[in-house]
């Protein structure tokens, strides 16, 4: 275990803060307190450091520092992406194209997009959580202005084909957004070389601090103001700085693109030997999501006959941290709308276990996993009549 809280799999809801990061952030809540908007030295010297984070960001991301924009996270990253580009080029058109399985920082922001006038199109994906790119094309109209699809799901862990969409975007002269909250600090961007417009990240989801985010624009693309009331972020988004987080997204980002090919091919030796024992010891179970186009460190799966919230409650007797689907919903009831969108019925998407590994995790830990969840999961089939008639000879359930 991964010390003595247990073993955690669930960093795709959130990582812990590197020591490292931390350290970097602490001098600006003490000594650099300065108002980076100041003019004295105290504001000016924040100042210096706000900057080069942002370059720090930039470079990660195959960007110039001019186009990067700190926000409060990811959600608020996917707002001003999508409600800045829709009301900004409302007079060229009114039309958005996006993915049924986004996270609901986009899906709501759409939803409310449509109630002002705005046309959406939702587009389907295929039983890995792939969406086809000629889809994207044939739902191209002459009012399209924006087309958003998310990098990598949240929930199944599916990589889309992000730079032949972009190129597809670009060739039609339509704004291509991006969530890549989830890819960041775990696979190679290049917001260049896959014709990316816009990027939304978050800082928590690579092992820094809550509450920062950022937004990459394109130099040339237009979008309203998020926040009005200062001259905070070159104009565009008032408010004065969140200066320790800044600096902490400006540090993790370095280490996860410094050590980023390192860490990805552990993760991914980690995640596929967690697939491959589970599949192996768990009958009557799916893997969600794309089997080699998906995060590194993204499992997850549906266990026929079984409910998944009594499963994460027994994963966390034996001190396991998973989720069921994405953290945003895990209060609700209904059953994801990924893994209704993937084809899943009602019953079978509800006995999801979603296990996101990051650098703590060993292959005891697996082992350990392993170990349990099999056990558990036969104890839950016990008590459902439908396993009963399964085992009984009767498939037909």
């Amino acid at each position: 275990m991964n010390g003595n809280r247990g073993i955690y799999m669930d960093h795709a809801a959130t990582t812990y803060t590197n020591k490292e990061v931390l350290e970097e952030m602490l001098p600006f809540f003490t000594v650099n307190f300065g108002n980076p908007s100041s003019i004295h030295k105290f504001g000016r010297d924040v100042r210096k450091h706000i900057d080069i984070a942002r370059e720090k960001v930039a470079k990660a991301l195959g960007a110039d520092p001019g186009e990067i924009y700190f926000t409060a996270g990811g959600s608020e990253a996917d707002n001003w992406a999508v409600k800045g580009a829709a009301y900004a080029n409302k007079n060229i058109g009114n039309h958005i194209i996006t993915t049924n399985i986004e996270h609901h920082a986009l899906l709501h922001t759409c939803e409310y997009l449509e109630k002002e006038g705005f046309e959406v199109t939702y587009l389907p994906v295929d039983e890995n959580g792939l969406v086809s790119v000629e889809d994207v094309n044939n739902a191209i109209t002459d009012k399209t202005i924006l087309i958003s699809i998310m990098y990598a799901n949240n929930e199944i862990g599916t990589i889309q084909p992000i730079a032949e969409i972009g190129r597809l975007a670009r060739e039609k002269g339509i704004y291509f957004h991006t969530d890549a909250v989830q890819a960041v600090g775990s696979v190679k961007i290049d917001v260049r070389e896959q014709n990316i417009d816009m990027l939304s990240l978050s800082a928590h989801k690579f092992y820094g601090p809550k509450g920062i985010g950022a937004l990459y624009v394109r130099k040339g693309i237009k979008l309203i103001n998020f926040v009005h009331g200062g001259a905070q972020e070159r104009g565009r988004r008032a408010g004065t700085e969140n200066v320790p987080g800044i600096i902490g997204l400006g540090k993790a980002i370095e280490l996860a693109a410094n050590n980023l090919e390192g860490y990805s091919k552990r993760m991914t030796a980690l995640r596929d030997r967690l697939i491959k024992g589970v599949m192996e010891k768990i009958p009557y179970t799916r893997l969600n999501g794309h089997p080699v186009k998906r995060l590194p460190g993204n499992a997850n799966f549906s266990f026929q006959f079984v409910e998944g919230e009594s499963l994460l409650l027994n994963l966390d007797m034996k001190g396991i941290a998973g989720s069921s689907g994405s953290a945003c919903t895990s209060g609700s009831l209904d059953p994801s709308h990924v893994l209704l969108a993937i084809g899943l019925p009602h019953e079978i998407a509800h006995g999801s276990l979603r296990l996101s590994l990051g650098a703590v995790n060993t292959e005891e830990d697996i082992d350990y996993v392993l170990g349990v969840l099999p056990e558990i999961v036969d104890r839950l089939r016990q008590m459902s009549p439908l396993y009963e008639k399964v085992r009984g000879g009767n498939t037909n359930v």
